[in-house]
């Protein structure tokens, strides 16, 4: 069977395009993804059968071999973090600080901002 990686995929459009690892592109539709995969993720390694099609090659039968590495779940090394704190610490003490000493909340851009970042930190810490 065929194998290669997945170029793109339009969940919205329900196909995309693999690039075959013995040269060219082959068409994914929705109805050849393995049951319970609704999208598939640009580099995830698959194996298909191929199918002529009106427009060219077509995929059937998806089986997908590995996805790539999620940078969601990658921990940063434990010194990046470190500053990543101490650079939030300075923005909540230039910036949060004296407008709550005056009795107001920060901007609602700036508070967007730090509430993100302190997201991102937190999650790097649970896991």
């Amino acid at each position: 069977m065929p194998t290669g990686k997945v170029k793109f995929y339009d969940k919205e459009k329900g196909f995309g395009f693999v690039a075959r690892d013995d040269g060219g592109d082959v068409f994914v539709p929705k109805t050849a993804l393995p049951e319970g995969v609704e999208e598939l993720t640009a580099g995830t390694r698959l194996e298909f059968g191929v199918a002529a099609g009106k427009k060219g090659e077509q995929a059937l039968s998806v089986r997908i071999l590995d996805a790539p590495p999620s940078l969601a779940t990658a921990r940063r090394p434990a010194d990046q973090l470190q500053l990543m704190v101490e650079d939030t610490v300075k923005l909540i003490e230039l910036k949060v600080q004296p407008a709550l000493r005056n009795g107001k909340y920060p901007d609602r851009e700036t508070g967007k901002k730090v509430a993100q970042i302190l997201r991102a930190i937190a999650s790097e810490l649970e896991s």
